[in-house]
């Protein structure tokens, strides 16, 4: 069996998305319990890259980001206008569900 997909939200994810995608029994922390809360962008990224999970945000910085840095865990990106809560869980859960680490790696998936 393939290593399961891990996530990190950074801190402009509502934390509702992390508690649901946990309560899935989906690895996944945080920038405040990780003490990343407040910030550079650039540091949430190398503890991403570092910890090898798949960050989700709504930052589009972290597109720039991920353009320079190819190699990468993997990025979601989504837009909070037009999504609810509950759309964006599923979306995560389903990229978490339908794809290996190894299938995840220096991609970028809208939601």
């Amino acid at each position: 069996m393939s290593e399961k997909i891990r996530f990190h939200l950074d801190e402009s994810v509502n934390s509702r998305i992390a508690k649901a995608l946990e309560a899935m029994g989906i690895d996944i922390t945080v920038s405040k319990a990780v003490k990343l809360r407040g910030t550079p962008d650039e540091k949430q990224w190398e503890y991403a890259t570092r910890e090898g999970r798949v960050l989700i945000t709504h930052d589009d910085d972290f597109l720039r980001i991920a353009s320079r840095n190819p190699d990468h865990p993997g990025l979601i990106y989504c837009k909070q206008e037009g999504h609810s809560l509950g759309a964006i869980i599923m979306e995560c859960a389903s990229v978490h569900g339908n794809n290996s680490v190894e299938e995840m790696r220096g991609r970028v998936e809208f939601i």
